[in-house]
């Protein structure tokens, strides 16, 4: 396949060997999507001579970019992936001796930094999508701007992005970083929303097929029509919607995400004469580019992974997406002629979503990347020169989770063990449970259960034919885990070969049954060296591989409540859902691990506890001795909102056996009462926005106004309060009525009291002569609504804390309508208001509109 040269980014062919031919090399390029720069960037660096025999690494953000950008591009170079060209991604690797441009995704280089700390071998590297902000890419750039720096002057490193803030990146990449700026070549495309109707309705699905079949009304087939939905069940159900309709029998429609087969992906991105939908995730937002689409429709909808670090639990909800990525979706129309975008929701919806889709690093899990930073040779995980900081409680987490499995010693220094996990290309929980498998002699085992959860599922979440298996068809009633079912699956299908005639007929998935068996395999030959005889026990007891699993999920830990029902209590105060198929939900098991724990957004929001495994109090015992304790006192009972008194048995702050005990200490049944309030678990009536007010009151003043030493009030003096307000009471019932004011009265003495509001006060009269109310919230600058009219003639904006403190001004429109917020009323005058007057006027011609 011959290389596009009218791609706008050949522009830059030779500033960007100018830009990186000198020491020290730093080169951020800017260009659009559908530039070019995914495929020609990596290839202008081979191709200038200046990377010597060294190999270009081209950091991919997705499994499915790095491989389809690296056949492309070995189509381009007239070459075969695995030669001159490669990708290599987590449990495949596609590479040679003689790979010169390696297309990897992040933890690859990561775990290269390991291994050779100055990336020897490696002459440049490229971050591409860098706008994506994944948390792997930030630490790459880190490491290797450190690498640079301290080991490599001969490193070239090159951020790329479609659509990024460049100074906060030139900033920190320092003095001497080149900037290169791409136009792009994009056609017009028309923005259509078409939020939901009211008399239509149906699913996201139906909504879509609608506005395609009206868009061919009108304006025909012009092209290929690419269709963003958030998750693989969406685009399921939308392909099926749109098989149905009549007018789709003119389209060869195709799926598009990251678990599909790699026959599938390909024939969903190659060109074709055909007119074809494409249905896809986000995936196809940026590095993968589809020639010939005229038509995009974006469902704005993302399934967005983020870790709860309160909870310490993965959540996987449906978002909407930002403006950043509607328009990346809405410029897949114009890439080759006009086209159009039509947004499912609300111009008003638009405008109030969030500029750019946050950091990855603010909410993901970051034991995986504090782990690696200790192995690659970082002394201080909290000092670490990161782009953007993590949050620090996300870090802290990280930190005593990883002293928890023992991969980092008290003094946060990286153990011999964790060394050797950091080898494995798996999550640490998973790195601990093959560490001590190997110890064990179990290593095959416990290598195959890690590959079973690494992997895609071996089967799909509901039959797709009445005589197809499910995993519990694969149960033994002996089972000490859900997860021998799934090895008998398996097993079943490797002794035939993983066939897929087979596996179509079991209704089980061939290809993850394959990436099972090579996962497995390199994750025992990794693990195979560290201990002597790691294979000795080729069939571990019961006992042994529930030991195993608890080494690295004890903070998995769970107790059903009742047999009745599916609902358990998990360490850290969590709670989940048993999956209903699950050995745990046997009527004889008590104790369980949960091997997946995930917070996943469906009709409801639940905790799905699968892959369970049981476990006896003994087996506990055995490895963690010092983590019982008993607890005389008081505790809340959540189904009766009371605080009872209980004597009770505990492995860290699970329950595992509770009775009655004496009499309940009221001061502390008070205080666990106080404490549901202001956590927002419990409400009491009369604590009001008149009180949210007053406290932000206080709080104003206490900050802008210290000479009269106003007390601050925080959530431990809020706690003060509410323990005198539930004093005496043991339950809900008896607090939720309950007056505050008399509480809150003798918080301040009378001279605060006529202090606050002469600095804070609660109106407040124009000079208009209109009086109006002031509104005040916590963490936000105090607020008027005033309507328009009511402010001739005020030039200056009205303060509060004796001028210190400029009220927000929301200006109302006639019909009381916010037409405008402005904390200077003059700049509004000379900037704003000739806008707002001649849009104004025209609707309430009645009204005076003054010149100013």
């Amino acid at each position: 396949m011959p290389r596009d040269r009218s791609l706008p980014i050949f522009d830059l062919e030779i500033d960007l060997a100018a830009a990186v031919a000198n020491a020290n090399a730093r080169v951020v390029i800017e260009a659009p999507t559908g530039s070019g720069k995914s495929t020609q960037v990596p290839q202008f660096l081979a191709d200038s001579g200046l990377c010597g025999d060294g190999e270009i690494y081209v950091l991919q953000p997705r499994r499915l970019a790095a491989r389809m950008l690296a056949t492309r591009v070995a189509s381009e170079r007239s070459g075969r992936v695995g030669d001159e060209v490669g990708y290599q991604v987590r449990f495949e690797n596609a590479v040679s001796d003689q790979t010169r441009i390696r297309f990897v995704t992040e933890g690859i280089l990561i775990r290269k930094l390991i291994d050779q700390p100055d990336l020897s071998g490696i002459a440049a590297v490229v971050l591409d999508e860098f706008h994506e902000r994944h948390f792997f890419g930030d630490i790459s750039l880190a490491r290797c701007l450190e690498v640079q720096k301290a080991l490599r002057p001969d490193l070239k490193l090159v951020v790329m992005s479609a659509t990024l803030e460049a100074g906060a990146l030139k900033s920190y990449l320092g003095e001497g970083c080149d900037h290169l700026v791409s136009k792009g070549r994009t056609f017009p495309v028309i923005t259509q929303f078409e939020p939901p109707r009211e008399r239509h309705k149906g699913e996201i699905w139906d909504q879509t097929a609608r506005v395609i079949k009206d868009h061919l009304k009108v304006d025909g087939i012009q092209g290929h029509i690419l269709v963003f939905m958030p998750g693989r069940y969406e685009i399921q159900k939308t392909a099926q919607t749109i098989r149905k309709a009549s007018w789709s029998s003119a389209f060869t429609i195709h799926e598009l995400y990251g678990e599909l087969s790699p026959d599938k992906q390909d024939a969903a991105v190659s060109q074709s004469d055909r007119p074809k939908i494409v249905i896809a995730t986000n995936v196809a937002e940026t590095s993968i580019t589809i020639d010939g689409v005229t038509l995009v429709v974006d469902s704005g909808l993302e399934r967005r992974s983020a870790f709860d670090h309160r909870r310490a639990i993965t959540t996987l909800h449906i978002e909407k997406i930002s403006r950043a990525s509607a328009d990346q979706r809405a410029g897949r129309a114009g890439r080759t002629g006009p086209g159009t975008a039509i947004r499912l929701w609300s111009e008003r919806d638009h405008e109030a979503r969030v500029p750019a889709t946050p950091a990855e690093i603010q909410r993901m899990d970051l034991i995986e990347a504090v782990l690696i930073l200790a192995s690659s040779g970082i002394e201080s995980i909290r000092e670490f020169p990161w782009f953007e900081k993590p949050d620090p409680a996300g870090l802290e987490e990280a930190i005593q989770r990883l002293q928890i499995l023992g991969a980092l010693d008290t003094g946060e220094k990286l153990t011999s063990m964790g060394k050797r996990i950091s080898h494995l290309p798996v999550p640490p929980r998973y790195g601990r449970i093959i560490d001590e498998a190997a110890r064990s002699g179990c290593l095959d085992a416990a290598a195959l259960i890690t590959a079973l959860s690494q992997s895609r599922p071996l089967f799909p979440a509901r039959k797709r034919q009445p005589d197809h298996v499910l995993a519990e068809d694969f149960a033994d009633s002996d089972d000490v885990t859900d997860f021998q079912a799934l090895i008998r699956a398996w097993s079943q299908m490797k002794q035939n070969r993983f066939s897929r005639a087979l596996g179509e007929r079991l209704g089980i998935h061939a290809g993850a049954c394959r990436d099972v068996d090579r996962i497995s395999g390199q994750v025992s030959r990794i693990a195979s060296r560290w201990h002597s005889n790691p294979n000795r026990d080729a069939h571990p007891s019961a006992e042994t591989l529930a030991k195993v699993l608890l080494t690295g999920f004890s903070d998995r830990l769970a107790i059903r409540h009742s047999t009745s029902t599916l609902s358990c209590a998990v360490i850290g105060g969590r709670k989940g859902q048993l999956d209903k198929n699950s050995l745990a939900n046997d009527k004889d098991v008590k104790l369980f691990l949960a091997g997946e724990m995930i917070e996943v957004e469906g009709r409801d929001v639940n905790v799905k506890l699968n892959l369970c495994t049981r476990i006896e109090e003994d087996w506990l015992r055995d490895l963690f001795p010092n983590d019982f304790d008993e607890y005389d006192g008081a505790v809340w009972e959540s189904s009766t909102r009371r605080v009872e008194a209980r004597r009770e048995r505990r492995f860290r702050d699970l329950v595992l056996e509770t009775r009655a005990s004496g009499d309940l200490p009221l001061d502390l049944a008070a205080s666990m009462l106080a404490s549901r309030v202001l956590s927002g678990e419990l409400n009491l009536k009369a604590w009001d926005d008149k009180v949210s007010a007053w406290i932000a009151r206080i709080n104003l003043a206490a900050e802008h106004c210290p000479i009269y030493e106003f007390p601050a009030i925080d959530d431990e003096s809020r706690l003060l309060m509410l323990e005198q307000i539930c004093e005496g009471a043991v339950s809900y019932k008896q607090i939720k009525d309950r007056k505050v004011w008399p509480v809150l009265k003798e918080w301040l003495p009378p001279n605060q009291v006529k202090a606050l509001d002469h600095l804070t006060p609660e109106r407040i009269q124009l000079s208009s002569g209109k009086e109006t109310r002031i509104f005040y919230q916590q963490s936000e600058k105090p607020k008027i609504s005033v309507l328009i009219q009511h402010l001739w003639g005020l030039n200056d904006s009205p303060t509060i804390c004796e001028g210190k403190v400029p009220l927000v001004i929301e200006i109302l429109a006639p019909n009381s309508r916010p037409v405008q917020v402005t904390e200077n009323l003059a700049g509004f005058w000379t900037g704003s208001y000739p806008a707002v007057r001649a849009q104004l006027r025209g609707r309430y011609p009645k009204h005076e509109w003054p010149e100013y």
